[in-house]
């Protein structure tokens, strides 16, 4: 990963360099939204960090240097958190599908990830208004719970954190104001 230079996004996967298009400004929105939300949420409440891409995310059920758009790490994770890397597994990550990472993203990243044993994966994909919410089972394998009848997510991962997924379509995205507001108690 030292090749790269500031201006290539890039993951290291099997021993090889996977570049990645540009984020878009939609991508660059809606990212920007969510780790704006979630860290208010979580530093509230005192429950760890959260990264937002490019911070490489080392897994040991595979070689390989993923950058996920955003990761949270439990406090209790705190030492997987290294200066230019963390050294493990999220406890939750959320990619955000743009055209170009649409495979990767929904088989390549979600078997991986899956592997690992990230506890929580969002996949949420713009264009087409779908979200998606997978949390890791008993049995290993990842289950998608679905959104609530309210249109609300409920996080298995940041307990109490719920989250409007019709907030992540609308265009403007709301602020960080409207939407703590919008959330009920």
């Amino acid at each position: 990963m030292a090749w790269r230079e500031g201006a290539i996004q890039a993951e290291w996967v099997d021993g090889e360099i996977v570049e990645m298009a540009p984020a878009s400004a939609a991508h660059q929105r809606l990212g920007g939204f969510l780790h704006a939300f979630l860290r208010r949420f979580i530093e509230h409440h005192g429950l760890g960090e959260i990264f937002y891409a490019p911070f490489q995310m080392r897994l040991p059920s595979r070689p390989s240097g993923r950058e996920p758009d955003l990761l949270f790490v439990d406090a209790s994770h705190a030492d997987r958190v290294k200066d230019t890397f963390l050294d493990g597994p999220a406890d939750l990550v959320v990619e955000i599908v743009s055209p170009e990472s649409e495979v990767r993203d929904r088989r390549e990243k979600f078997l991986e990830y899956q592997e690992a044993g990230i506890p929580e994966y969002w996949l949420l994909d713009a264009p087409r208004c779908a979200a998606h919410f997978y949390v890791l089972g008993r049995d290993g394998l990842y289950h998608e719970v679905p959104i609530g009848a309210d249109g609300i997510y409920t996080s298995t991962v940041l307990p109490r954190l719920r989250l409007r997924v019709n907030w992540l379509w609308r265009t403007p995205l709301p602020t960080l104001n409207e939407a703590l507001a919008d959330l009920p108690s």
